[in-house]
This record gives structure tokens, sequence and C-alpha cells, in this order.
């Protein structure tokens, strides 16, 4: 059996996933996640955890879906029998326009990463801001709310959810820095005139980042930056302190060069590995409407990273 499909298979029907096998048993794909690349994402073994586990009698799998088939790919999940997909690079904001409804939240965080399918209709949701605030809390101990936060990267894409979130949550300080400063002040408009809540949009240099760091107690790293083994940190060297917490959403293996940061001057720190884990736990709840067996999808996720 193919890792991955292609997104003709959803066509005709979606007989290709409606005939899969698991274990010498019938086992179909209802579930998917849909990228380009696709091969690298890591949330199949966790769902399947969970599916195996609660004895759903389907499977989740890998489709690559091109820029120009998401539409079609997206409107043959019903008539597949699909239960929903996530969505990942590059397809999280194209997505909105061909979904049939979608909360103002996500809406406003300029994304979807969930669609759930019901009856003929699609529904997007976008659980990255939501996974973000309970992997802060299970890795820090602290709910977000309470915390200052600096997001490097935070105009768009995820980190675009993750400022979202923040004031959604009303975080009594939201710093967002970006290489230009335009679209966080776009992000920066649309937030108060939909919340009434203000962010502060900096750009990403020395002195905007070292006044920032000192009245800000949660970094969240939501560039780029670290994917790379060779990657440099998107802070300067000498401006974080042992009392900041850092996040980075950056989870492919070894320490990046904020956490190596972090770790020499002996900040508390995690990678995006717990973000991963529950915004594919939210997802979960959201196809199912039941709680997600988050310890049997930790142990999964880990695994299958090792």
């Amino acid at each position: 059996m193919p890792t991955v499909f292609k997104a003709d298979d959803l066509a005709s029907n979606g007989m290709v996933f409606r005939g899969l096998m698991l274990d010498d048993k019938p086992c179909p794909a209802r579930l998917s996640v849909f990228g380009d690349p696709v091969a690298h994402s890591a949330s199949p073994p966790m769902h399947n955890a969970a599916l195996s586990a609660r004895e759903k009698g389907c499977q989740y799998v890998r489709i690559l879906v091109k820029p120009d088939e998401l539409e079609g790919a997206l409107r043959n999940l019903p008539e597949a029998g699909f239960l929903g997909t996530n969505l990942t690079i590059p397809h999280k904001q194209a997505a909105l326009e061909y979904v049939d409804a979608v909360s103002p939240e996500s809406r406003l965080m300029g994304a979807i990463n969930t669609v759930a399918v019901r009856g003929e209709k699609l529904h997007g949701f976008n659980t990255d801001g939501p996974g973000f605030a309970a992997a802060v809390e299970e890795k820090f101990a602290v709910e977000l709310k309470t915390l200052r936060v600096l997001i490097l990267g935070g105009g768009g894409g995820a980190g675009r959810a993750i400022t979202v979130q923040c004031a959604l949550l009303e975080c009594p300080t939201i710093f967002v820095a970006n290489r230009t400063t335009e679209k966080a002040e776009i992000l920066s408009s649309e937030i108060e005139a939909n919340l009434r809540i203000g962010i502060t949009p900096i750009g990403l240099t020395l002195e905007a980042l070292t006044n920032a760091l000192s009245s800000v107690d949660l970094i969240v790293n939501a560039t780029p930056l670290g994917m790379k083994p060779l990657d440099p940190s998107p802070l300067p060297d000498g401006i974080l302190t042992s009392a900041h917490l850092v996040y980075d959403t950056v989870y492919s293996g070894g320490k990046t060069a904020l956490q190596r940061q972090a770790l020499n001057v002996g900040a508390r720190y995690a990678n995006g590995l717990s973000m991963l884990l529950h915004q594919g736990a939210l997802a979960y709840e959201i196809w199912f409407e039941e709680p997600a067996p988050l310890e049997i999808m930790r142990a999964a996720l880990e695994n299958s990273l090792l």
C-alpha cells in the first residue's frame, strides 16, 4: 500500500480508499491530510493510533494535493466517504474559499487546518491556535491568557493563528515581530476592528526585540528558522534571560539555535511537538464529537519521530 495517495484517488467515489486493508481486515480511509509535499507528515501515526484504540474501523492517510487540485479534492470528500481532512502547507489559506462554513475565529486567523464533512457540506476549523494554548499550559504549567507574549513571525501562517488566539484570550501584552511590519500592521488593524484588542507590531531589529523582551514573559518562534540544522536563531544573542519562557513551533530533530539560546541562559523552553499533538487531538474531537485519546496519540507521535 502506498504511503502517499494522489488527489485523483478521491474521484470516482474514492474506490481506492474504500478498498484499503489493515492487518488483513477491511479498513477504509475516511480521514487524511492534504499537503504538497505531504510524505513527511507526522499526523497519520498519531491519528491512526487513536482510530485503532477507539475501534473506529477506518484509517488516516496522506494525500498529495497540488494547489490547482485543492478545490476538487475537497469537493470530492463527501462522495468518497470521508469524515474530513487536515490541511498543511500550502493549503491552509486557500482552503478558506472552498468550504461552506467557517467560524469567525478561523476567518480572522486567515486559514483553516481541519475540515469536517457534515452531510454534503464542508465545515472549516483552525485548531492551531487552541492547540498552541493547550501546549503552553502543558509545558509551562501556566495559562496563556496570563502571559505577555512576543510572537516572532506572527503576521502569517501558524503565527497568525497564534496571534489571534492570544488576542481571543486577551493576553495582557502582545508583540508581533516580522521582517517587514506590514503584515503585522494589517493583522493588528483586523484584530482591533474585530476583537477590540490591541497588538503591537515591531520589526526584527535588535533594538525593537531588546525593548520587547524587557516586558514579555513568553517568546514564540513562528518563523521557519530552525527547520534546517544550520538555521540561525530568530533572536540575537544576549537578550534572552532565565525569566523568559520560549516556545519554538519547530519540532524537527535536535535542538534549534533558539532552543540552545534558551538552554544556555537557563530559560524554560519547548518545541512544537506538543502543539502538533494538541491541534491533532482537537481535530479528532471535531470529527468524532468525543474526547481524544490524548496519551495514546502522544505515544504514537513520539515513537514516529524517533
